[in-house]
């Protein structure tokens, strides 16, 4: 891989060689930041280039950039309603990058009333700072995502991240959050891979219960394996999920709102924003929420509260500052798991399908007292400084650390055979236990530093980034539990209230632990990573990346550990590829890249002939690779932006244990996904939005530690076919503007969470979860109601194991604005 990205680079080197020997004279790039009459940033802001056809839309820091414009003279005009319009002369020469600053007539507070009250423009979100980390438009990006803003949150009445993500298309989620430290709420499922929200404006930020929606901006969900620019740490080879936070603002405003619902549902929230000195340098802002809610089972409950502040300070143009901290604390029963016990085979069962287990949908078989209290503390730190026209500097430190106590009941599926000691099929008996954490605590420090620029050679623009990495992680966790009885789940049962919280003491009391299991490291990360877009011509740019990552796995913090036991030490690189060619500028792309992830490994190798003890950890990294191509559509000025790709994904050098020898293990595990991906969002009439997603994976084990299951989809797969829909209108007469509403859902077909030659094949039912919102908002208020699950689906997630969902539930909020 190193050789073939080494000759790549100098092929890649040799052609803008001579590319560069014959430049396109007649063109050049206007590049300019729009600012308010206060000097603050002017975002959202529409700029037109007289006389063309070009137009942009300004980025959140005022910034925006018109490209291949024909030598001469221009005028730049940007105006909004009831505000003068801005007219500026421009000259533009070919092969050169001309600067424009331009002020508009109004404060920030009057734009952001006017951005606001303008016209509702979908749900399109068509840039981002943190998928390539520097400023790319959606259509220069090689790179497939997703963005979820504000305006969906808000017509959905969205409460936590779960919820967001059901806007993602080929999401799907395969299990809750468990509240446990380490975990990063709940696991989803991206083409063919588990996948967690575990970062937070593009650097570590784990959240280890149910993820409340309090203090989210908006959710990039970033597809495919990653980690030459966001490392192995927290990242997936099905791809990442960025939670991009609400930052401070110039002045004074804010929120206060206060939601109800189903199941003792109660949420109230605060949103505080506000300058601290005359000269608003000094921006604060606190996000803060208090949540309850229980079940539709005969017991259960989630309750916590967060607290968000955060602090921006602007030196001066060049140097800024952000501050900001996240504190989740909750408390919260069990999640209904329910698993199947070691070489169970599904015939033994009876049945092979979730909806046909004789297991009572609305009971949790457990006591309100066996509770987990959990904890998650996050810093964040960021400085940000402009060293020219063309280049920034940016340093960044993110802290998270996470903390869980106390029960987790969870459960086995018995055959009714293995507990009357006879051969009858059946289901029905379960097997009632628990798996406490101890103290357990989970930290992560991650140090970044950035170098983006922006800049020109020979006539031909580069977007550049460079930059360090270093994640600490530290885990000092303490597993451990028994199994308390085993009760027939249907009709009346005598001791159904006997798991409890007094009763499970006295079991660990008498018969002690039947199982521990520490999970207690330290390991290190240090990294170095570059990328670059480079711009061929006007519309054809090709993107290279590589990383170079270290791993140093310093063993256990004490002696008291079994995992990992022996330190070891692995270096990778990771390299990354893109080419986007635009036969149409800025509406439509034809997009390819190639992608890589890793995993750093343990084991012993699997050679008889030598010294076990002088083969550890005699392996190199699992990686997986992907090759993907696609378009991107962004036509009829923004009304209509789609996407669809083709992806394969294959990942090699699994280590799997060697036959006959479980002492030993070999390298040589594969497993290939690939797929289809597609989204549209749409706004073809005035009031009048929409957004679907439709996803097919097809994933299998070529070579696998055991025989039978080779060929074979994978229990952690998930469903090969997902889809998801939303379409809201709102009513554009005067008298009803601000009134609307949105139907949507989300499909899933079946899924083999169980799925092996020898022991059969289990399956999660098909189903298709349908929501409604109806809304109403004003400049100072908004009211809003939600039905979820209008048609009270019974339905299941899981891998290896199921978890019943959420019956039909309504919500309804009330927030004023001020």
């Amino acid at each position: 891989m190193i050789r073939f990205s080494f000759i790549l680079a100098l092929l890649l080197s040799a052609a803008f060689s001579v590319l560069a020997n014959d430049p396109d004279d007649g063109f050049g790039t206007i590049k300019g930041r729009v600012t308010t009459v206060d000097g603050h940033p002017a975002a959202s802001v529409t700029v037109v280039l007289k006389g063309t056809k070009k137009a942009v839309v300004t980025e959140e820091n005022g910034t925006f950039t018109l490209v291949h414009v024909k030598s001469g003279n221009y005028e730049i005009e940007i105006s909004q309603v009831g505000f003068e319009t801005i007219v500026q002369p421009v000259r533009v020469d070919g092969n050169s990058i001309t600067a424009v600053s331009i002020q508009l007539k109004l404060s920030s507070k009057q734009l952001q009333e006017v951005v606001v009250t303008s016209a509702h423009k979908g749900y399109a979100i068509t840039s981002s700072d943190y998928v390539s980390k520097m400023a790319l438009r959606n259509m220069e990006n090689p790179q497939v995502y997703t963005s979820i803003g504000k305006t969906m949150l808000s017509e959905q009445l969205v409460f936590s991240v779960d919820d967001a993500l059901r806007n993602a298309p080929g999401v799907q989620k395969m299990w809750d959050a468990t509240g446990r430290s380490g975990d990063g709420g709940s696991y989803f499922n991206m083409r063919g891979f588990i996948v967690q929200s575990t970062l937070r404006n593009g650097i570590a930020g784990n959240v280890s219960g149910l993820t409340d929606a309090a203090n989210l901006e908006k959710l990039e969900v970033i597809k495919g394996p990653s980690a030459t620019l966001f490392g192995n740490v927290l990242t997936s080879y099905g791809g990442l999920m960025n939670r991009v936070t609400k930052k401070p603002f110039d002045h004074f405003g804010g929120e206060v709102n206060y939601s109800t619902g189903s199941f003792k549902f109660n949420r109230f929230a605060v949103d505080i924003n506000s300058p601290l000195d005359s000269a608003k340098k000094v921006l604060f802002r606190l996000n803060a929420l208090y949540r309850y809610e229980g079940s539709y089972r005969d017991n259960g409950y989630n309750k916590g509260f967060v607290l968000a502040p955060s602090l921006s300070y602007k030196v001066n143009d060049k140097l800024n500052f952000l501050l900001d901290a996240e504190f989740y604390s909750g408390q919260n029963t069990g999640m209904n798991v329910y698993f199947f016990p070691y070489l169970l085979p599904m015939s033994a069962l009876g049945t092979n399908r979730a909806d046909q287990l004789n297991i009572d949908y609305k009971r949790s078989y457990a006591s309100d007292d066996l509770y987990q209290v959990s904890r998650n503390l996050n810093f964040f730190g960021q400085m940000n400084y402009t060293m020219s026209n063309s280049w920034k500097s940016q340093t960044t430190v993110s802290a998270t650390n996470s903390y869980s106590d106390g029960a987790s009941p969870y459960f086995y599926l018995l055959s009714t055979g293995d507990v009357k000691g006879t051969n009858e099929a059946g289901s029905g008996y379960i097997s009632r236990e628990d798996q406490f954490t101890k103290d357990s605590k989970d930290r992560i420090l991650e140090l970044q530093q950035n170098f983006t620029g922006d800049f020109t050679i020979g006539g031909f623009r580069n977007r550049f980034v460079g930059g360090l990495d270093f994640t600490h992680h530290f885990s000092d966790q303490y597993f451990s539990g028994n199994a308390f009885d085993t009760v027939y789940a249907l009709g009346d049962i005598p001791t159904y209230n006997d798991f409890n919280r007094t009763n499970l003491d006295k079991l660990y009391m008498d018969k002690g632990y039947s199982f521990t299991y520490p999970a207690n490291y330290r390991a290190n990360t240090y990294s170095a990573y570059a990328s670059d877009l480079f711009n061929v011509t006007d519309k054809l740019m090709v993107l290279a990346a590589l990383r170079l990552d270290h791993f140093d796995n310093r063993g256990p913090v004490d002696s008291l550990s079994f995992v990992n036991p022996v330190p070891y030490s692995q270096t990778f690189l990771s390299p990354k590829f893109g080419i986007v060619f635009q036969p149409v500028k800025d509406q439509v792309s034809i997009f390819a890249n190639y992608q890589n992830s890793f995993t750093n490994k343990y084991g012993v190798n699997g050679d008889p002939n030598g010294d076990a003890n002088d083969k550890h950890n005699d392996f190199k990294p699992e990686q997986a690779n992907q090759l993907e191509g696609g378009v991107k559509l962004d036509v009829f000025k923004g009304k209509l932006t789609t996407s669809i790709s083709l992806y394969q994904i294959k990942v090699k050098d699994v280590i799997r244990p060697m036959a006959g020898n479980p002492n030993f293990s070999v390298q040589d595990g594969t497993q290939v996904s690939k797929g289809v991906d597609a989204e549209i969002m749409a706004n073809p009439i005035e009031g009048l939005s929409l957004m679907a997603g439709v996803s097919y994976n097809d994933s299998k084990y070529e070579k696998a530690t055991e025989e039978d299951i080779e060929g074979l989809r994978p229990g952690t797969a998930g469903s090969p076919w997902v889809a998801n829909w939303w379409i809201s209108y709102r009513f554009q007469c005067p008298k009803l503007k601000g009134l609307g509403a949105g139907f949507g859902g989300n499909y899933a077909s079946d899924n083999k969470i169980i799925n092996s030659k020898s022991l059969g094949y289990f399956i999660l039912p098909e189903y298709t979860v349908l929501n409604a919102s109806v809304f109403y908002d004003q400049p100072k208020f908004r009211v809003s109601v939600k039905l979820d699950n209008l048609t009270n689906e019974k339905y299941w997630v899981g891998y290896g194991s199921l978890i019943p969902q959420k019956l039909r539930n309504y919500g309804a909020s009330i927030a004023f604005k001020f």
